[in-house]
């Protein structure tokens, strides 16, 4: 098959306008409280041959380039991850992504066998493809839905680290290799995989991190570019020695996501321009997959009833024994189990038994394509009911201020934008009465499209925009100062320990 010039036309022209539109749909996506994903897939079914009879059979592509995207979103959720705010969450994240992980996977499995009557090899193909949660479906709708952090970092770090070890899983599966090694042989792959992985996507953090750090660089744009190889760069190590890649990017990606790296914001910017295109094509290729023909009535009952098993009772169990390691309210885990949205990544799992010929993997493909829809429908949309239902939104909402933040790397600091909401109490307060860490300053205040320069006794109103100028080590404590302003007016409690406490972080 040739690939000529005219050909390239027809590609690009095409390929524009289905970015565009799928763009545009975010949008659409975000007012309807439902992942980007369902449009995506929907598009790439209309696209396919049951809509303008675009073909496209190759699993092994689709294996591949479902991988290269998935590494391109982890790479991404990597980066954009704050260590601070998760931190804490990252035993229950661990614990999720490989206890919750196992005990999901056994419990499909098992309806799947004995209420489905599925051979034993497709149940735990089943079980494996579906127990992963999808960062890019679950943040679509959680950034519409105010949580505190033990939360959202529970749900970050397990959408980041449980791709990993449920890739080796369905590939052994898949290959065979699991009937031939046993299950204490398929664990140690899977320990040895993701240790080697974790191991590799340090040292090219670290090691990359102190590159950059000394590099000058002739343009500023070529910095996110040398941070995203760098991230791939641990990927193809990983994996060339046979390990974990997708452990190697995340860890690596999250550890220069950390660093005091030049034009981080340009950075971060960067790769989630490229994480959306890595979504957007990810998703209308899987869409372009499918064949509506083979969806039948029986595929959808089979799909609806593994979706019941693994919402209502795969999920809840392996939330509340993941839960031991960090013991949470049952509202807060009740939450994280309906929180734990599946979109691509199981899809893309589904090309592996493909590629692999093994027997029925159309059919697992069929129901696993049917489930990540209708559930996604199920879920989504619900989120922000259930959240408040269950009682663990954070009660600051609305906020009184909102904070965007930009780096000053020559002189180690950050510019603060801080805006002043029509609840917040900072109105009535004057810029000395802030009195924030030592070092940071308010610098301009915007009021009605005119600029001041403020003095200590300048008094901040609703609707005012400032520039706070802080040295980065002291920009948790200056946000946290902001905010209890905010909240409390000029009476806000402060104390030196309250600044100092979360410099150390």
């Amino acid at each position: 098959m040739t690939f000529d010039v005219h050909q390239l036309d027809s590609f690009l022209l095409v390929g524009s306008l289905v970015t565009l539109a799928a763009i545009l749909a975010v949008r659409v996506s975000a007012r309807a409280g439902l992942p980007s994903l369902l449009i995506y897939l929907l598009m790439g079914v209309v696209l396919g041959e049951a809509g303008f009879g675009i073909q496209f059979e190759d699993a092994q592509l689709a294996h591949a380039l479902g991988f290269g995207a998935l590494a391109l979103i982890l790479a991404e959720g990597g980066l954009a991850t704050s260590w601070v705010e998760v931190r804490p969450s990252i035993p229950l994240g661990v614990s999720l992504a490989t206890v919750g992980v196992a005990i999901s996977v056994a419990v499909v499995a098992v309806g799947a066998h004995y209420l489905l009557g599925l051979p034993w090899e497709l149940a735990v193909l089943l079980g494996a493809v579906c127990s992963p949660t999808d960062a890019a479906a679950v943040f679509s709708v959680l950034r519409v839905v105010p949580l505190p952090k033990r939360l959202t970092g529970a749900l970050e770090a397990e959408s980041g680290l449980n791709d990993a070890p449920t890739v080796v899983l369905v590939g052994v599966i898949s290959t065979g290799a699991a009937a031939s090694s046993g299950i204490a042989g398929v664990a140690g792959t899977i320990v040895f995989e993701l240790a080697v992985g974790v191991l590799a996507g340090l040292a090219v953090g670290v090691g990359g991190g102190w590159v950059m750090r000394r590099a000058a660089l002739p343009s500023s744009g070529l910095y996110p570019l040398s941070v995203l190889c760098l991230t791939f760069v641990a990927y193809g190590a990983a994996a060339a020695v046979h390990a974990s890649g997708f452990a190697a990017i995340y860890v690596a990606a999250l550890i220069l996501g950390n660093s005091e790296l030049p034009h981080r914001t340009a950075t971060k910017s960067f790769a989630e321009g490229v994480a959306w295109l890595a979504q957007i094509g990810l998703f209308v290729m899987l869409g372009l997959l499918l064949s509506p023909d083979r969806i039948t009535l029986e595929i959808v009952g089979l799909a609806l009833v593994t979706g019941l098993i693994l919402t209502f009772v795969a999920r809840p169990l392996s939330v509340l024994v993941s839960s031991v390691v960090r013991p949470m309210p049952l509202r807060e885990l009740a939450f994280i189990s309906w929180a734990g949205l599946r979109g691509a990544v199981p899809i893309v799992l589904t090309t592996i038994a493909l590629a692999e010929g093994v027997d029925e993997a159309d059919h697992l493909f069929d129901i696993v394509f049917v489930m990540v829809v209708v559930y996604t429908l199920l879920t989504g949309p619900t989120l922000p009911v259930v959240a408040r239902w269950l009682r663990v939104t954070r009660r600051s909402e609305p906020r009184g201020i909102d904070v965007e933040a930009a780096p000053l790397e020559r002189v180690a600091a950050d510019l603060l934008q801080v805006s002043i909401s029509p609840v917040s109490r900072m109105h009535g307060v004057e810029v000395g009465e802030l009195r924030l860490p030592q070092g940071a300053s308010v610098t301009l205040v915007v009021r009605q499209g005119e600029v001041l320069v403020p003095e200590r006794r300048t008094v901040l109103r609703h609707g005012d925009d400032l520039l706070v100028v802080t040295p980065r080590k002291a920009r948790i404590a200056t946000e946290e100062r902001l905010r209890q302003v905010s909240d409390g007016g000029r009476l806000a409690q402060w104390n030196s320990a309250t600044r100092r406490r979360p410099e150390r972080g």
